[in-house]
């Protein structure tokens, strides 16, 4: 059987999602800003009721834990950006990806992220894919669409593994202070 090159990367994205949908099924209001260690990125409430995500220009060592709301809205912003980079907008900046909140508003906010993302994924063909994509590498001219799609990939993979195991940690230690109850 032929999978052409449009189609395998679709079919991942596909299992990605499936393995992050496992999770988010499941992610309670209170799962999102849930602290794990003391050293932690977080979303804060601003006066005017947004939210705002913890950030460093310069990565801190050591890396702070993210809290789930964090990681959600990483996962908000760089896909934003990366739809917008796709469909020729000027890409926004993070300070203009607005996170929605703890539980349902971000579970939705994430699933419309998905939706677009297929809708672009249906529409690429084998020679969109050798297109020179600028993001998220604006440095490398050999950096291709289909280059982006296998990173969108991998950064969801990898972000759903994070929300997965935070979430299980939570629910870990609420068992285990439980127990010692």
């Amino acid at each position: 059987m032929n999978v052409s090159r449009t189609e395998l990367p679709r079919w991942q994205f596909e299992l990605t999602w499936s393995l992050f949908e496992y999770h988010l099924e499941r992610l309670e209001p209170g799962d999102f800003l849930w602290e794990p260690t003391p050293h932690c990125w977080t979303m804060h409430r601003a006066p005017d009721g947004t939210w705002v995500p913890d950030w460093a220009d310069t990565e801190p060592d050591p890396v702070p834990v993210p809290t789930i709301g964090w990681v959600s809205w990483h996962i908000g912003w760089w896909w934003s950006v990366t739809l917008d980079h796709v469909r020729g907008r000027p890409p926004r900046d993070r300070t203009d990806i607005a996170w929605p909140g703890e539980g349902a508003p971000t579970i939705e906010w994430l699933r419309d992220l998905r939706t677009q993302w297929l809708a672009v994924l249906d529409g690429l063909t084998d020679s969109d894919l050798d297109a020179t994509a600028r993001f998220p590498s604006q440095d490398d001219p050999q950096y291709t669409v289909a280059h982006m799609v296998a990173w969108v990939n991998a950064e969801l993979m990898k972000n759903a593994s994070e929300i997965g195991q935070l979430r299980l940690l939570r629910m870990a230690s609420a068992s285990a202070s439980q127990s010692t109850v």
